[in-house]
């Protein structure tokens, strides 16, 4: 009797609590196939709190809740989990990442793959976490680990091929070519680095090769690494001057003032020209042009043979609107190196820009342009712009459409052939070329100038 009184109390405990958690549940998953996260998460705690056996429970919530944005609230509730699966694991970590909780992303993450096994999104967090903390050492096993799931992943074998030139370059070149052969994209910065890796070694002093290393990262855009590696090569040789002058360069990149280690690099060697061009570029970004200029006739001093510091003293002389010396140096640049389509171009805009002796000088420059790189679009987009800014408006058409059918999403074709087409008075295909010029180029300067003239032409 006795035992039948206490099985209908537990019974009329038990139901009503086994009947409000099934509501939970199926209330749990109604907000979440309508999208309502915040109530699903809700839910889900409560039900896990009264079947406190069903431990899954606890990741439900925190995954309902991370899928509505509420990572704090994510991450309370998958600590509470006794057992998470591989993608909540992955899921806390991201959590902790996007709360700026780094070293404890990582911790979930590891915790995810000691608990739950190797999965690539764990090694993928880590990999971003890594990177955020700099640490390169630890990012490139992640990253081993992570192509070991995700071969075909071109970017993260390119990363990884970035991170191991310090002290791999034979790995380093082989995970950058096999990046290119996975995607073109990355061939050009593939080749860019072949060479420069092939260079460092040939360099017997650690500081030097470092420099080496650090130009080349910088060539591919890679300034957080040539960063690292300009400043590794001053921890080898603190007298090493161009490793600070590029630590100053690469410090500019990354948003800092870098004018420090540029004078440093001076006082150490105020002979090296390379130094000195550095203090140079220095000087131009402040528009200090005066600065500037003295620093690039030392360079020009120092080593008079040098096109490059030429053409970088030219564009100083521009900038203060010497035209006639800034054309002699261009000038001189391109005849130290008639091989060398930069320089030519260099002369031909120059020439464009300002509207100064471009048919005298700048279409000569524009078709050296054209005669070495015969299979780039833009040279000739360069010709076509000399012929207009010249005149000679059939020859420009002529080279403009040759531009935009080699490659139609050339912006700034189409932004010269509208130029051309006003020249003529036909505005209609002016409107269609500026229309094209600005959707193709939308945060360029090409982009902004077409939308410039549309508001002026057709308003």
């Amino acid at each position: 009797m006795r035992l039948a009184i206490l099985l209908a109390v537990l019974a009329l405990i038990l139901v009503p609590a086994y009947l409000s958690v099934e509501a939970d549940l199926r209330r749990a998953d109604a907000s979440l196939a309508a999208g309502d996260y915040a109530s699903a998460a809700v839910d889900y705690e409560h039900a896990a709190r009264l079947y406190f056996w069903r431990g899954e429970l606890w990741e439900q919530a925190g995954r309902a809740a991370y899928a509505g944005g509420d990572r704090a609230e994510a991450i309370r509730l998958f600590e509470r989990a006794p057992v998470l699966s591989i993608e909540a694991w992955t899921e806390l970590g991201d959590a902790y990442f996007r709360e700026s909780r780094v070293d404890e992303a990582i911790d979930a993450y590891q915790r995810g793959l000691a608990r739950a096994g190797s999965a690539p999104s764990l090694y993928r967090g880590l990999v971003l976490a890594y990177n955020n903390k700099g640490d390169l050492a630890s990012e490139s096993v992640a990253l081993i680990n992570y192509l070991a799931f995700e071969t075909d992943d071109a970017a993260a074998r390119y990363r990884l091929g970035l991170v191991l030139t310090f002290d791999n370059p034979e790995r380093a070149l082989a995970e950058l070519a096999a990046a290119a052969g996975q995607n073109a994209d990355f061939d050009p910065a593939f080749q860019t680095m072949r060479t420069t890796l092939n260079l460092s070694l040939l360099e017997p002093d650690e500081a030097r090769r470092l420099v080496v290393v650090g130009r080349g990262l910088g060539l591919v855009q890679e300034w957080s690494l040539a960063q690292i590696a300009f400043q590794r090569a001053v921890e080898a040789d603190g007298k090493n001057a161009e490793a600070w002058a590029w630590v100053g360069e690469a410090n500019q990149h990354l948003g800092q003032d870098g004018r420090a280690e540029l004078e440093r690099a001076e006082a150490l060697a105020p002979f090296n020209a390379n130094v000195r061009a550095l203090f140079g570029l220095y000087w131009k970004r402040a528009e200090e042009y005066e600065r500037a200029q003295a620093e690039f006739q030392w360079a020009v001093i120092l080593e008079p043979n040098n096109p490059y510091w030429q053409a970088a003293l030219a564009e100083i002389y521009a900038l203060t609107g010497d035209l006639p010396t800034a054309l002699a140096a261009y000038q001189y640049a391109a005849e130290l190196a008639p091989t060398e389509a930069g320089l030519w171009r260099s002369l031909a805009l120059f020439c464009a820009t300002n509207s100064y002796q471009t048919a005298e000088v700048g279409l000569n420059a524009a078709h050296q342009v054209v005669t070495l790189l015969p299979d780039d679009p833009a040279s000739y987009d360069l010709l076509g712009w000399l012929y207009l800014t010249s005149g000679l408006y059939p020859e420009a058409e002529t080279a403009l459409t040759r531009a935009i059918e080699m490659d139609p999403n050339l912006a700034s074709a189409h932004l010269h052939l509208a130029l051309l087409h006003i020249q003529r008075d036909h505005w209609e295909a002016a409107r269609r070329e500026l229309v094209l010029a600005r959707d193709l180029d939308p945060t360029g300067e090409t982009g902004a100038y077409a939308a410039q003239l549309l508001e002026q032409y057709f308003p």
